[in-house]
């Protein structure tokens, strides 16, 4: 069964010849060092595309995640701005987090157009990793969710969850400017034949949710029944991330159409619970505890892990193996390897 086809029965709730796997972030350390474990070129020989390539290859991933780009600059070490004139100051990590407000009062969202602001060009590494690839492999583009696009551009999560109480109106317009920048990427992609979409932006912490469910269903859950739909007419299937505890939320992103439900994180929800509840409505993916277990664990913790998650969560199909988020940059490289290789010695159905 090839890659492509194995991820979108998974993701379709069905049951392939195996479990599935793909990862939505592999730290470029990461790569570099699961690079040298199994003996890929030198670094100072290869360019980091190839190298990615190569090792996502060797390790049998069944679904690319990609993303596009958004057209940065550096304005220091330190303060990146991208092409709707949103500045980041860049983390320890290069994670980029809101230095300033872009979008602070309605007056302001005239002219604030994210989607008209969308190229061809966009997607030129997405191009390159498809025809790197080719026909057999799954891919998946990442659509950062509205509520995620719209505190990038409002100066931080703080800063618009205060919006949503005490100015619904700018709420409301930033919310409509980043539903119709996903709508421009949806069209896109699928014109170039991808079909799966991945929607990250958390919406809960470990103890319950960042805001009410009123507050989701009053702003957020139109744009995602809007979003949705559209993927669908366009043929494409989109899975919803979001960490910490969000077993509130699962009926009302079963009701928008949610295809999928990511990354399942097990310090707040058991992978088992969380597949028996979802099961025929929405396809499981993750739940492999980046936080800990492929930090400080070993190789053979990680695998025990790996077989009883498989055995919670596979049966009958629609689930797909990644981590509970990422593997990011202090994730073990050996203990990333010992997970795919264990999953795909235990991962087939008989």
């Amino acid at each position: 069964m090839r890659s492509r086809d194995r991820f979108e029965k998974a993701f379709k709730g069905g049951q392939p010849d195996k479990v599935p796997i793909t990862e939505a972030v592999i730290d470029r350390k990461v790569i570099l060092a699961i690079n040298r474990i199994i003996g890929g070129s030198p670094e100072s020989e290869t360019d980091y595309f190839d190298i990615y390539v190569h090792v996502l290859r060797h390790l049998k991933l069944d679904a690319v995640v990609m993303a596009v780009a958004t057209g940065v600059e550096n304005l220091s070490a330190e303060i990146i701005r991208d092409k709707f004139g949103r500045e980041f100051r860049l983390s320890e990590h290069g994670e980029p987090l809101p230095s300033e407000t872009r979008v602070s009062t309605v007056e302001e969202l005239e002219g604030f157009d994210m989607a008209g602001a969308v190229a061809e060009e966009d997607f030129a590494e997405v191009d390159r990793l498809m025809r790197a690839f080719g026909p057999d492999m799954g891919y998946v583009l990442t659509l950062s969710d509205p509520y995620k696009e719209s505190w990038k551009s409002n100066g931080g999560m703080q800063n618009l969850l205060i919006c949503m109480m005490e100015d619904p109106a700018l709420a409301d317009g930033l919310f409509r400017a980043t539903t119709n920048y996903l709508h421009a990427h949806i069209d896109i992609a699928a014109d170039r034949g991808i079909s799966g979409f991945l929607m990250p932006g958390d919406y809960a912490m470990e103890n319950g949710l960042l805001f009410s469910l009123d507050t989701y269903r009053r702003f957020l859950k139109p744009m995602h029944v809007e979003i949705i739909d559209h993927v669908h007419e366009r043929g494409g299937l989109i899975t919803k991330h979001s960490d910490g505890d969000d077993w509130k939320l699962l009926d009302d992103w079963i009701e928008t159409g949610f295809d999928g439900f990511h990354p399942v994180q097990p310090q707040c929800m058991d992978i088992a619970e969380v597949k028996a509840y979802l099961k025929g409505k929405m396809s499981v993916w993750g739940n492999i505890d980046c936080r800990t277990l492929l930090v400080t664990g070993t190789p053979d913790e990680v695998r025990e892990t790996v077989r009883k998650t498989v055995s919670a969560a596979a049966p009958g199909g629609g689930y797909i193996m990644t981590s509970s988020n990422s593997i990011h940059p202090g994730c073990r490289p050996e203990n990333y390897v010992a997970m795919v290789e264990t999953l795909h010695e235990c991962g087939a159905y008989e």
